[in-house]
């Protein structure tokens, strides 16, 4: 009852020239209510914080809402699990899996990769299954598997990060090609030598948008 209580409150906020907006910005890929990311995080904050008092996550919540036409549900949704993420568990994986294969595009399956890469899975179980995904046919679980260390900084795993940057190497996707740049990147911060050892050794294989992406902080 509570999550339709908070859906009718999104549908109250609509703001149609809001919407138009929005949806534009995203290639028209799906219909919006209009409700900017601040007010959004306004109206879920307290369902958010009555959530975490029962300490798991809420499946069925989360797929009223993922199947919603309007954009502002989804990013709900990943607001609740990112705020959840402690609570999840490898059985967890599937449902995940779905939600990326389901509606993507850039927006989601950006949340969704720090999400996986922050919860407390048995750490080989999630290196597996990036490693899986990394190959997957779906180039959205092969963007998500490449970006989901994003931010570790010290706790990058870099020997894992080569295996899954090799598995999508030579690739004319442009969204895979700008995911291997911002995982390059990232790591540069801390790890620089690595970078640009990568990059020398399989720049015939990186097309110039990676690289470029890759090199922003080296010297």
């Amino acid at each position: 009852m509570k999550a339709e209580i908070l859906i009718q409150t999104f549908y109250d906020h609509a703001n149609s020239q809001q919407a138009e907006s929005m949806a534009a910005y995203m290639r028209n890929q799906f219909p919006f209510l209009g409700v900017p990311t601040p007010l959004r995080r306004k109206l879920e904050k307290d369902f958010f914080k009555e959530a975490k008092q029962k300490a798991s996550i809420d499946w069925n919540f989360v797929d009223r809402l993922w199947d919603l036409p309007e954009r502002e549900f989804q990013y709900v949704v990943c607001d609740y699990l990112r705020a959840m993420q402690n609570f999840l568990t490898e059985t967890d994986i599937p449902h995940l899996k779905q939600l990326a294969v389901t509606k993507s595009w850039w927006d989601t399956i950006d949340s969704l990769d720090r999400t996986i890469g922050n919860i407390n899975f048995p750490s080989s179980l999630v290196d597996e299954t990036m490693l899986e995904w990394s190959r997957a046919d779906n180039f959205w679980l092969r963007r998500l598997a490449i970006d989901h260390q994003l931010l570790r900084k010290d706790k990058m795993k870099p020997d894992l990060l080569e295996k899954i940057l090799i598995n999508n190497l030579n690739q004319t996707e442009f969204f895979i090609n700008k995911a291997i740049g911002w995982a390059l990147r990232d790591y540069s911060k801390i790890n620089p030598d690595w970078v640009r050892d990568f990059i020398d050794t399989y720049k015939n294989q990186m097309v110039n948008l990676s690289i470029r992406e890759a090199s922003k902080y080296l010297h």
